[in-house]
C-alpha cells in the first residue's frame, strides 16, 4: 500500500498515513469493520440508500474525538437526520466493547460506531491508518445515496476538530 508522509501531524509531528486517499468523486470503497455487537458490518452496503457522514477518529476516549462524536450526535438529532435519510458512522481502533461503553456513558444514540481493530481494513482502504501509532487519523467523508464521495476532509492536525458546518452542508445538499 502507498504511504503518505507529512500530510498530517500529530501533536505537531509529521506522521505517515498508509493506504490510498479517498477523494471527492470516488466511489466509496468497501470495507468490513466490527459493530458494537461484535458482528461484522459491510460498509457502505449496510447503509445503502442513505447519505453517510463517515468519520474516523484516533480514539473515542480522547478529548477531541469525544467532542467531535458528541457534536455529530447532536447535529444528527437536531436535524432528524440519523433516523431518516442520513446516517453518521464513526470508525476508530477502539475495541467494540469500549465503543459501546463510551456511547452508553455519553448518551450517543445518533452515531453508529464501528471498530477497525481487527485488521485496519478501513484505515488502509481510506488512507487514514497512522503507521507509527496504528490508529486512524481524523477525517470526514460525506457519501451520497449512490455511494459517491461528495465531501472529504483530512484534518491536518489530528488534535483539531473537523469543519462540522462544511460536512453537514454537504450532507444536506445530497437530500435536495
Amino acid at each position: 500500500l502507498p504511504e503518505h508522509a507529512g500530510l498530517v501531524t500529530m501533536r505537531g509531528q509529521p506522521i505517515t498515513l498508509v493506504g490510498q486517499q479517498v477523494k471527492v468523486g470516488d466511489t466509496a470503497p468497501m470495507f468490513t469493520a466490527i459493530g458494537n455487537n461484535m458482528n461484522p458490518v459491510q460498509f457502505p452496503s449496510a447503509f445503502a440508500g442513505k447519505v453517510i457522514i463517515l468519520t474516523t477518529v484516533p480514539s473515542l476516549d480522547t478529548k477531541v474525538c469525544s467532542l467531535e462524536t458528541r457534536r455529530f450526535n447532536e447535529e444528527a438529532s437536531k436535524l432528524g437526520l440519523a433516523k431518516d435519510n442520513v446516517v453518521v458512522v464513526t470508525v476508530s481502533m477502539d475495541l467494540p466493547f469500549a465503543q459501546a461503553r463510551w456511547c452508553g456513558a455519553e448518551g450517543i444514540k445518533n452515531v453508529i460506531t464501528l471498530s477497525d481493530y481487527q485488521n485496519a481494513a478501513m484505515g488502509q482502504t481510506y488512507g487514514v491508518l497512522i503507521k507509527e501509532k496504528h490508529l486512524l487519523a481524523r477525517a470526514v467523508w460525506v457519501i451520497n445515496q449512490q455511494e459517491k464521495v461528495v465531501y472529504q476532509q483530512l484534518v491536518q492536525e489530528v488534535g483539531l476538530e473537523p469543519d462540522y458546518d462544511a460536512a453537514l452542508a454537504a450532507a444536506r445538499s445530497c437530500l435536495k
